[in-house]
């Protein structure tokens, strides 16, 4: 199962830094609003996670399911993704 969450304010953003063009793009992120905690809680059952946003990566961070080394930063913005095999 594939997960991609977003905090609410960065759907729809376009994050340039340099050559690298982050579109945080509506077509994939955009589904159904629901609090952190919710996202975080299916992450647990997804297979595949595309996270972007301080609040959802933190969280994921909090929660032990991503190593704050593995976050990428593209305009400050962190950026996460987990892959379970």
């Amino acid at each position: 199962m594939l997960l991609a969450a977003c905090d609410e304010e960065l759907l729809g953003k376009i994050l340039r830094d340099g050559k690298l063009v982050f579109k945080v793009g509506e077509e994939f992120y955009k589904g159904p609003k629901m609090p952190v905690e919710d996202a975080v809680e299916l992450m647990k059952e997804s297979t595949i996670v595309n996270m972007v946003g301080p609040n959802i990566v933190n969280k994921a961070i909090e929660k032990g399911l991503v190593h704050p080394e593995a976050v990428l930063e593209i305009c400050g913005v962190p950026h996460a993704q987990i892959v379970k095999i």
